[in-house]
């Protein structure tokens, strides 16, 4: 089978895109608890790009280490005892292989796929069977591709926090990235009024299309929190789906009502000082988000049937162009998601 990994030794371009390197691997066969997936697709995350080019935040990657977290495929082989899937289903890794449900612990941290472990890169991959979901029927292997990371990370910043969104609230979401338009897509399912922020005109009425009530120009507004509150009647939101991070955080709380809710998800703005006393003045809930389990994964797989909502997907490129598609990541001109089809 054929495998792409970032090789760690003896390579001029490590910590680059250009790493990325194509092999040949044997097919594993499953044992006990296990399950051999033919991978069909694989989606891109920021976090793929810097695992990519050395700035993963959580220390180093895996050696040789097979990238990506999130894919789909079918399963073509099961070993004994394995009873949660069978062959022929359809079906998506969890992000971290181990955390099934409940609070995360450092050992489900320690199991996420294309980074403490090996990832979905690759023509064949075994799995635990505890490591699967079935994807809903009306997805394609391409959409089920696109869920693990960033479907889940705005399922469970919505839906999971001491406070979940409800009908009639509003959520303010930063850019148009993959994480970002799940948000818009959940919110405006749930009921929600969504406000969208993008550099792009031509982005917010994309957002517009999917379900975006309002949309803001940063470039346009750079004092965009103030437009934000305007459209808020000067309350602010209820929810800030928070994807910028440093550079954007200290907005991000001025945007949001007394007492509202901002799910710090990402870190794709540099620079930038949070003010402890703002956080108290305005008493915000500040709640950090890494992904979520394998129970919020099914949850949110029956809301995605229920709604028959189709993950937004920017471009599909193939196997072989692996690293175009990471560069057209780096690029920062997609809407939603990046994947790769894996045949």
């Amino acid at each position: 089978m054929q495998v792409w990994r970032f090789p760690t030794t003896g390579a001029p371009t490590t910590g680059t895109i250009d790493g990325l390197t194509l092999g040949t691997a044997d097919i594993p066969r499953p044992g006990r608890g296990q399950v051999l997936v033919r991978m069909r697709a694989a989606s891109l995350n920021y976090r793929d790009l810097m695992i990519a080019t050395g700035r993963s935040a959580r220390g180093a990657p895996l050696p040789d280490l097979v990238p990506l977290s999130d894919g789909a495929g079918e399963v073509v082989e099961v070993g004994p005892e394995v009873t949660r899937v069978a062959v022929g289903d359809r079906v998506a890794g969890c992000f971290m292989q181990s955390w099934l449900g409940g609070e995360i612990s450092p050992d489900d941290a320690a199991s996420s796929l294309g980074g403490a472990i090996h990832g979905v890169l690759v023509e064949y991959r075994l799995f635990d069977q505890q490591g699967l979901v079935r994807l809903p029927e009306h997805l394609s292997f391409e959409d089920g591709a696109t869920l693990p990371c960033a479907a889940l990370t705005a399922w469970n910043a919505l839906f999971h926090g001491p406070k979940p969104l409800t009908v009639g609230q509003s959520v303010l979401v930063l850019g148009t990235g993959g994480v970002s338009v799940f948000a818009l897509q959940f919110a405006h399912a749930a009921g929600a009024r969504v406000i969208a922020t993008s550099s792009s005109d031509g982005k917010l009425a994309q957002a517009k299309a999917l379900g975006a009530d309002e949309g803001v120009n940063y470039h346009a507004h750079p004092e965009w929190q103030t437009v934000v509150r305007a459209l808020t009647g000067g309350r602010g939101v209820d929810h800030v789906v928070e994807v910028g991070g440093p550079g954007t955080l200290p907005r991000s709380i001025e945007a949001a009502r007394q007492g509202g809710h901002i799910h710090l998800i990402g870190v794709l703005s540099g620079g930038g000082t949070i003010d402890p006393s703002v956080v108290l003045r305005r008493g915000v809930v500040l709640r950090g988000i890494y992904v979520g389990s394998r129970q919020m994964f099914e949850a949110m797989n029956q809301a995605i049937a229920l709604h028959q909502i189709t993950p937004v997907i920017d471009r599909v490129f193939d196997f072989e162009d692996a690293k175009a598609a990471y560069r057209h990541l780096q690029g920062q001109g997609h809407f939603g998601k990046v994947v790769i089809r894996i045949e």
